[in-house]
């Protein structure tokens, strides 16, 4: 059994977003996301990939599609295939998301 402690895996870095990958398969990935305040992951899409965002803390501004809605701890949104998404840290605290996605588009 491969067992992760999420908060342990954590990394921050002034100068980016940092993805710390937690599993991987060809059907999925599982990334922590740690943004600083300020921080951005830019609006995108996907064409084929669903993408969930879980907040474990901090708070959040988050695009799904045409919508934008600021996001707490335990609030989960998700990001269809060819919906534009992405997540700004627009508060004073570090934000970490739990963050899922599949199919895994990066798997060899």
């Amino acid at each position: 059994m491969d067992v992760k402690d999420v908060f342990a895996v954590a990394e921050f870095s002034d100068e980016k977003m940092r993805k710390v990958n937690l599993f991987e398969t060809k059907n999925f990935f599982c990334d922590v996301y740690c943004l600083e305040p300020g921080q951005e992951q830019k609006v995108h899409a996907h064409e084929e990939e669903d993408k969930i965002y879980y907040v474990l803390t901090g708070r959040g501004s988050f695009v799904v599609g045409d919508e934008k809605r600021e996001l707490g701890e335990r609030q989960i949104v998700m990001a269809p295939a060819r919906a534009p998404h992405g997540v700004k840290n627009d508060g004073d605290r570090r934000l970490i998301l739990l963050v899922f996605m599949t199919p895994n588009p990066n798997f060899k």
